[in-house]
């Protein structure tokens, strides 16, 4: 069993749900990143998102844009983010997902990435701007190699549109939470609760909510409605801050420690 799979088993068993944490690998640095992510799966975090660096990443806000930005300019290339993952497989089994846009993997090759990621212990890839009705290749390579592929539905995903994602989805669904770019928001839009239900009705896979999480109340509301909650822009910002490395890592357990709380709270 793929370890997505594994952890979301475990998570129902449990009765909780999942934290899932977006980090901008390589910001503040290689061996940072890997720190963080041993420090963040400690708190309580269940999954890892860890994000390829892309010069034009269109569906993000501006603090996780100019992480891609300082992660290019920091050379974190396939070799150097491959090697973050190298290093947390080693020291740990926490699932790891590859969040990228479709550019830089598709330059790669999927077929050559999907092999690499697995190769070195990822358990997962999420493109954001795959459209689904193109992913047949990419679907056959995860297939092939164990990796999940997961995709995101939005507030304006049709339930014709929906059903064509499930068909090709693995691990989870990933939901927006709003319309527009990531970054933190103080409450959700009118209609999510009600989008939200729907879109849990109708998948068959676990269903995380990202874009816009920062307060323990938003993942609540959250952990209520569905399986799981993706931070990013939170927990990126703080990692772009011009501290020592020491500092960054409190600030990011002082941040992460109430948001992971409800979700090892009891739900039904």
């Amino acid at each position: 069993m793929n370890r997505i799979d594994s952890a979301f088993a475990r998570l129902k068993q449990a009765r909780h749900k999942a934290f899932i944490p977006y980090l901008a690998a390589g910001v503040p640095g290689s061996d940072e990143t890997v720190k963080l992510v041993l420090e963040l799966e400690k708190l309580g975090a269940d999954i890892v998102e860890l994000g390829y660096p892309f010069s034009d990443p269109m569906a993000d806000g501006v603090v996780n844009q100019a992480a891609a930005n300082r992660a290019l300019e920091l050379g974190v290339d396939a070799d150097v983010y491959f090697g973050m993952v190298r290093k947390i497989r080693a020291q740990s089994q926490i699932p790891l997902i590859a969040f990228s846009y479709l550019n830089p993997i598709f330059k790669f090759g999927f077929d050559a990435f999907a092999r690499r990621a697995k190769a070195e212990g990822m358990d997962g890839i999420l493109l954001v701007d795959m459209p689904v009705e193109e992913a047949g290749e990419l679907k056959a390579i995860c297939k092939r190699e164990d990796l999940a592929l997961i995709f995101l539905v939005a507030p304006t995903t049709t339930p014709e549109r929906l059903n064509t994602v499930l068909q090709s989805a693995t691990g989870f669904l990933y939901y927006i939470s709003r319309t527009g770019i990531t970054g933190e928001r103080d409450s959700f839009q009118s209609d999510f609760e009600t989008k939200l239900s729907a879109i849990k009705k109708a998948s068959r896979l676990p269903v995380v909510v990202g874009f816009g999480i920062s307060k323990p109340d938003q993942v609540r509301t959250v952990c209520s409605l569905t399986d799981g909650v993706v931070v990013g822009s939170a927990l990126v910002r703080r990692t772009l801050e011009n501290k020592p490395f020491p500092d960054i890592l409190a600030d990011i357990r002082a941040l992460a420690a109430p948001l992971i709380a409800p979700t090892k709270e009891t739900w039904n």
